[in-house]
């Protein structure tokens, strides 16, 4: 008679819990404190079993050997690679699945290319010349749209339907338009933003020219010719200038969020020439007339500039016996020529009144200027006139006038200048020009209220900036 089979023997469930966790908590330290190094092995685990139970093939006392080499070599969690630079990979993946916003197609940037119209530039955003023409016609101030300018940059903004709901556009650092879809047809703004106004010191030795000098030391060309007139009725800038010659500035420097975009007028300035020293300083009188005067008060205008033209070379000087370059002859040169490109501005030498802006015989175009009873000026071989200069019109000391040219008995552009005081002609270079009024004697304390300050600060900073240069 066959035996039945013996059952496979039963463990207590409470053993067989405990077994469970002590297998949790191992798997759980080896993956807390994993180790390339560590070698598999097996672990001995031992579980005191009931002695009443009966084990086949077992004493009361057993050891279960639990094989946890493979939980060692293997972790139930995959690996996280990590690259050089420590980024875990799998972010860097999740980020460039990150899509960029997609652009507003409503919104189209335009930049002016050479040769572009308002109507190339609205065909290109698909706007038909019919706007063109109801934008032009809606206001006066919406034709500076028409003027536009290579690399300036316009942003349309289109409605659902493909109009037009507004356009934008920056003319400057300080300045932009904007025009605005309305119910009558469009409205046109010009927004100006009101820059930070700071003064600044600049200051420099001239090499070879002046425009040289003034560039190094961050001067712009604005101010340069600025620096040039204030120094004008004292200094030759065409003769006088000489290597070691120094000049200094103080002016209104413009920022908007600390970027420069802008210059104002220059608050007081030194020039030496040849070891002299000129000084000049701004002010504003009570009634509101800005000029120039040296540090004491006394007026850098005077009735007449000494040179014409900025910056040109003197080609022939006054003489009384100069052999003419045409007619081949000795006759007197009874002016100055200065010599200087085509169409370079000449500038009325004092207020005045024109007598005569026309041909004159061998002089050319000409004008001839009338400055109160004593004094006359003549410019001659000009180019042309400047618009509104003609006979019996009144000019200011400073205004352009008229252009270098060759017309008449001329070798070359230049500018022939004559200088008369009681119908007799002199060297304008070596003539002693009349001088202005001083500051009123009711505002000087106020002036040198603002003066003195100015003067002291030029002083510190020079002081500076040659202590710099030592080391």
């Amino acid at each position: 008679m066959t035996k039945p089979a013996k059952k496979a023997p039963l463990y207590p469930k409470s053993h067989l819990l405990a077994a469970s966790g002590i297998a949790a908590l191992l798997s759980l330290a080896l993956l807390v404190f994993p180790s390339r190094e560590v070698e598999a092995k097996k672990t001995l685990i031992n579980l005191e079993l009931d002695s009443a139970v009966e084990l086949s093939h077992a004493k009361p006392e057993q050891s279960i050997e639990l094989d946890t080499s493979a939980i060692a070599a293997e972790p139930p969690f995959p690996s996280i690679a990590v690259d050089e630079s420590g980024r875990i990979e799998e972010e860097l993946e999740l980020a460039a699945k990150i899509e960029e916003p997609a652009e507003d197609p409503l919104t189209k940037q335009i930049v002016v290319t050479n040769g572009d119209t308002l109507s190339t530039v609205f065909a290109k955003v698909g706007l038909p010349s019919s706007v063109v023409h109801d934008v032009i016609g809606s206001s006066k101030e919406a034709k500076q749209l028409t003027r536009l300018k290579i690399g300036q940059e316009l942003e349309f903004k289109l409605t659902e339907d493909g109009g037009l709901a507004s356009l934008s556009s920056k003319l400057s650092d300080l300045e932009s338009i904007r025009l605005e879809k309305a119910e009558d047809g469009y409205r046109f703004a010009k927004e100006k933003v009101k820059p930070e106004v700071r003064t600044t010191y600049a200051g420099g030795q001239i090499d070879s020219s002046l425009f040289l000098a003034a560039k190094r030391a961050g001067l712009n060309h604005n101010l340069t010719m600025d620096l040039a007139n204030i120094f004008g009725y004292d200094i030759d800038f065409a003769m006088d200038i000489r290597k070691g010659d120094t000049f200094e500035v103080i002016y209104e420097e413009k920022l908007v969020e600390n970027k420069r975009v802008g210059t104002g007028n220059i608050l007081a300035a030194r020039f030496t020439n040849r070891g002299k020293s000129y000084t000049a300083v701004r002010y504003t009188s009570k009634d509101g007339a800005s000029s120039y005067y040296t540090a004491d008060g006394e007026s850098m205008r005077k009735a007449f500039i000494r040179t014409p033209v900025d910056f040109a070379r003197i080609s022939s000087r006054f003489s009384n016996g100069r052999k003419h370059p045409i007619l081949n002859k000795i006759r007197a040169h009874k002016g100055v020529d200065y010599a200087a490109p085509h169409g370079t501005p000449i500038k009325s030498a004092g207020d005045g009144k024109v007598i005569l802006a026309g041909r004159k015989g061998g002089y050319g175009n000409t004008i001839v200027i009338q400055h109160g009873n004593r004094y006359r000026t003549l410019y001659a071989h000009m180019q042309g006139f400047a618009k509104g200069v003609r006979n019996g019109s009144s000019v200011k000391q400073g205004q352009i006038i008229g252009y270098i040219g060759t017309t008449g008995l001329s070798t070359g552009p230049h500018l022939h200048y004559e200088f008369q005081v009681d119908g007799v002609h002199v060297d304008p270079l070596g003539l002693k020009l009349p001088m202005a009024d001083p500051i009123a004697k009711n505002e000087k304390q106020r002036f040198m209220q603002m003066s003195q300050p100015l003067m002291a600060r030029m002083d510190q900073e020079r002081a500076t900036m040659l202590a710099l240069n030592k080391h």
